[in-house]
């Protein structure tokens, strides 16, 4: 236990600094018929992770030498929650999107990443991971099984229409 402040300001109140948050992992993998180049313009465009998410998104800032590269953030905001921002950290052209939340909501260590695989005779497999954990007792185990639902049905959603 230890207490934070400045000395003679310090909060009364104790802050454990022992406390582990568990991870939590959403892992969904999808076969498309679409080449990797389309699945990858698609996923990578923000607006376009409405249906898969459930939920608003919007673009905040383009990436550093793309749209949808590295630097490009987005507010992904579901239902009467705060909008939690989200940060592309890695970008590989029809191979790999990695990105954080940055800024707001309960979640910590929060990373999303989507890899793109070329299918033998055609297509392309996404692996796709977010790691998720929160401060909040029990937080992160409900919100990994409804992405882990959502994302699965968004995805499928998608199937037909790249």
């Amino acid at each position: 236990m230890k207490r934070i402040g400045a000395p003679g300001n310090a909060c009364r109140c104790p802050v454990r600094d022992d406390v582990r948050m568990k991870e939590h992992w959403v892992h969904v993998e999808h076969n498309f018929t679409a080449s990797p180049d389309k699945v990858f313009a698609h996923l990578s465009e923000h607006e376009n992770l409405e249906p898969i998410f459930g939920a608003k998104v919007t673009r905040i800032k383009d990436g550093d030498t793309s749209r949808n590269g590295v630097g490009s953030k987005r507010l992904v905001k579901v239902g009467p929650t705060p909008a939690v921002e989200e940060t592309v950290t890695e970008s590989k052209p029809n191979e790999l999107i990695e990105y954080r939340i940055t800024h707001g909501g309960p979640l910590r260590n929060h990373v999303g990443i989507q890899k793109f695989t070329e299918l033998p005779g055609g297509g392309t497999h996404l692996d796709y991971r977010i790691r998720i954990a929160s401060p909040y007792p029990g937080l992160a185990a409900i919100l990994s099984k409804v992405l882990t639902k959502g994302v699965t049905k968004g995805l499928k959603g998608l199937d037909g229409k790249l």
